[in-house]
């Protein structure tokens, strides 16, 4: 089946409509990961698993999620050999919070990390999947930017440790690699120490393309890409403008997003300077996960091993006037989610899912998969029955909350439905509320309050911000 047509260059950014019919077209090659022909008639097995989290990684800059300009031949590959969700969104649009609801599968409100200090206690840690997965029997890695709180897990909570606090630094003084190529290296040093007799679980937490935030160059690639995208010319988003800037409520202009954009996008030279840099940054990550593909095939593992990439938050590339993430725009929630099973049947090979996937619903899925009860406290929900193609209930809307740094980020709530954007300023006085049909506006041009039309529905998602935002305590 013929991939669809993506779309141009100029048009691609922020239309969310993704033309993908298929991703199955080149995958189907002789790519390792392929299924063993004998594998229904082994004894059943429990899944090995590599979870890749990309860090500031939007939805929309990967080959496999339409754009024409990326240069992501391993995740694209990925895509064809698995699932791929085209509506994947973040609870939080922040790393610290992100990664622990990863982690735990729980909206903020009940992990409790709002800041980058707050640690897991032991009974929270205890139930992440991680942790859950090692009481199992599974030998257990962390490989990257941990990222919740200050204090690192003891020793004998993981068999393989190479994570690190805080942001760690791309280029650093002991060695001349960059941290994307480090910590491939570092993957195929574990996957070195598997068999096929003990179960896995490796979590890889890349830094790519989080900025190295104030330097001289905030987005510093491997120098084997330094000469990728340099006939590039990116297009400018459609509302990287003043008009949609002064749009926004005060608190939001003076913000940290718009201190960050003044030094990156402020100019049309720094913005094709660091998008080109960004996703530099993509594909020298793109490159690692090949070479992690590869020896996972090389090891004889590639059968069993359940790959699943993500990424903890969106990232604004100018659009509205702001740089990163942390407000409820699709630009900052949106984030890629490929979750590849090598035992499914090939006719779902290279599916493309409407369902609504949330970072809060990976632990449930990898539990799951691993044939483990899904901990009472986890408030996420197993995409599994989605993948293998079961008629489900599922969500139709969710719970957004974000009060991380309230000093520089306004904190807000709000609620995503299906078609609708409700977000609610909740720091200012008085409230301040935003409502976009996303339907009829995917840019999120055209904010519908105190439009006489939309009354009901801007009522009926009050109510349903006010019963969200209780359930998911």
């Amino acid at each position: 089946m013929m991939l669809a047509r993506s779309p141009s260059p100029t048009t691609w950014r922020h239309s969310w409509n993704w033309p993908i019919v298929s991703i199955r077209r080149a995958v189907w090659i002789t790519l390792a990961l392929s299924v063993s022909p004998t594998f229904a008639s082994e004894p059943a097995q429990r899944p090995n698993f590599v979870i890749l989290v990309a860090d500031d990684l939007r939805a929309d800059v990967l080959g496999c999620y339409g754009d024409r300009l990326a240069k992501t031949p391993n995740l694209d590959q990925l895509a064809g050999r698995g699932t791929l969700f085209r509506n994947a969104f973040v609870t939080t649009s922040i790393c610290c919070v992100s990664r622990a609801s990863i982690m735990t599968g729980q909206y903020a409100r009940r992990h409790g990390i709002h800041d980058f200090k707050t640690d897991f206690s032991p009974a929270a840690f205890a139930n992440t999947y991680m942790a859950l997965l090692k009481a199992a029997g599974y030998r257990i890695g962390f490989i990257g930017k941990y990222g919740v709180g200050t204090k690192m897990p003891e020793q004998n909570q993981f068999d393989f440790w190479k994570g690190f606090p805080g942001q760690g630094n791309y280029f650093d003084k002991d060695t001349p690699l960059h941290m994307t190529r480090r910590m491939g290296d570092q993957t195929l040093e574990f996957l070195k120490g598997c068999d096929r007799a003990k179960p896995f679980c490796l979590s890889v937490s890349f830094k790519s393309p989080h900025a190295q935030d104030g330097a001289e160059r905030e987005f510093p690639p491997d120098p084997a890409d330094e000469s990728e995208f340099k006939a590039t010319v990116f297009p400018t988003p459609r509302t990287a403008s003043d008009r949609w800037f002064q749009l926004l409520p005060e608190p939001v202009r003076q913000s940290e997003a718009r201190k960050r954009w003044q030094r990156r996008f402020s100019t049309p030279e720094k913005f094709q300077q660091v998008v080109a840099d960004y996703y530099r940054l993509v594909t020298g990550m793109d490159r690692e996960i090949g070479r992690i593909v590869a020896e996972l095939a090389r090891l004889g593992l590639a059968d069993n091993t359940i790959l699943i990439f993500t990424s903890d938050n969106g990232f604004f590339l100018g659009e509205r006037g702001l740089a990163d993430k942390w407000f409820m725009y699709e630009e900052s929630i949106r984030v890629p989610c490929l979750i590849v099973d090598p035992r499914l049947p090939r006719p779902r090979f290279g599916q493309a899912l409407e369902a609504m996937a949330l970072n809060i619903d990976l632990a449930p899925t990898i539990l799951d998969y691993a044939g483990l009860a899904v901990a009472p406290a986890m408030q996420g929900k197993s995409l599994r029955p989605l993948i293998e193609g079961k008629a489900v209930p599922w969500r139709h809307d969710w719970f957004y909350e974000h009060h991380t740094l309230p000093k520089i980020i306004p904190p807000s709530e709000g609620v995503r439905t299906t078609r609708w954007t409700y977000l609610r300023w909740v720091g200012m006085e008085p409230i301040v509320e935003e409502l976009y049909d996303l339907a009829n506006d995917p840019f999120q041009e055209h904010n519908l309050i105190g439009d006489d039309k939309h009354r009901v529905t801007l009522e009926r998602l009050r109510r349903r911000w006010a019963e969200l935002r209780l359930e998911v305590q």
